[in-house]
């Protein structure tokens, strides 16, 4: 079955297109078997190809340019990091009434975390420290600014939008007041670094309980640390999350602005995915409640 549209304007794609595109571009690999990916991504389907490849086709226009930032980009990344990322194999062109450009990769292994559902959170919060802390280390030479990573306030209208669209559906006056004091925090006045920008469940896979791999780099680049720091909410424990924020060692308005960041993604998200895709609409709904449940205890 084919993945699941949730887009206006999104490209039919299903296995019988993958194998065109394969027995046009890359023959050699056209026999190997072909299936559909059940992943949480929303601006590319995945097929899995043989055991240890993926074929990889933006789902939007929008999404053509993300993929190839990350073909010039990951194997700059790749030898700095401490866990694996995706590994680019090959570029396919425009065929069989597919639009647009699209990749082959090597396969990951692994598993999204379930939220909620860590085995090891403490061990998973030191692993994703260690992964954001090795980033933001990397020469930031020549690297593009990041999709995300700029000052909160340029989401400020995106994000009252969001909650006007959400009442009856959380405390929205809870949420505007969450989201007042992450504007509030001192703004980032460091070098900006290098962010993934997109650290969600989706985007990390685990093996044992541990991190072994980081996904979709379509947001990196540089922007300000905070906006990697958005899986505190999404996955960690309270416990965990103040191991993790101390791993990271970052500063109280750090901090705030990344519960901002997590808050304001989630805002726009949960409107759009609510009836488009369960599992980023159900995340989304678990980070309002996190923050929430945070900004509440600073509070007391």
């Amino acid at each position: 079955m084919p993945p699941a549209k949730m887009h206006a304007h999104e490209a039919d794609i299903d296995t019988d297109l993958v194998r065109r595109l394969l027995a046009a571009r890359f023959p050699d690999w056209a026999h190997l078997a072909v299936e559909p990916v059940d992943s949480n991504g929303t601006v590319n389907a995945i097929y899995r190809l043989g055991d240890d490849m993926a074929v990889r086709l933006p789902r939007v226009e929008g999404g053509v340019g993300d993929v190839e930032r990350e073909v010039l980009l990951l194997p700059r990344l790749a030898p700095s990091l401490p866990v694996a990322i995706p590994a680019p194999l090959g570029k396919g062109e425009p065929a069989e009434g597919f639009p647009w450009p699209w990749y082959v990769y090597r396969w990951l292994d692994g598993e999204n975390p379930v939220v909620g559902g860590l085995a090891e959170p403490g061990l998973f919060a030191a692993d994703l420290a260690e992964f954001v802390t090795a980033l933001r280390r990397v020469d930031p030479a020549d690297a593009p600014a990041a999709y995300r990573g700029g000052p909160l306030a340029r989401r400020d209208a995106a994000t009252r939008e969001a909650i006007a669209l959400l009442h009856g559906v959380i405390d929205t006056d809870a949420a505007t007041a969450a989201w007042d004091a992450a504007l509030r925090a001192p703004r980032w006045d460091g070098p900006p670094v290098w962010v993934h920008a997109d650290l969600q469940p989706g985007n990390l896979l685990t093996a044992g309980g541990r991190l072994s791999g980081v996904i979709d780099f379509g947001c990196m680049g540089l922007g300000e640390p905070a906006v990697d720091l958005i899986t505190a909410w999404s996955l960690l424990t309270a416990d965990a999350r103040e191991g993790f924020r101390a791993a990271v060692d970052v500063d109280d308005a750090t901090w705030a602005r990344g519960r901002g960041w997590a808050l304001s993604i989630a805002l726009i998200e949960l409107p759009y995915y609510r009836t488009r895709n369960a599992t980023i609409a159900r995340i989304a709904r678990h980070v309002i409640d996190e923050v929430l449940a945070d900004h509440a205890a600073m509070d007391h």
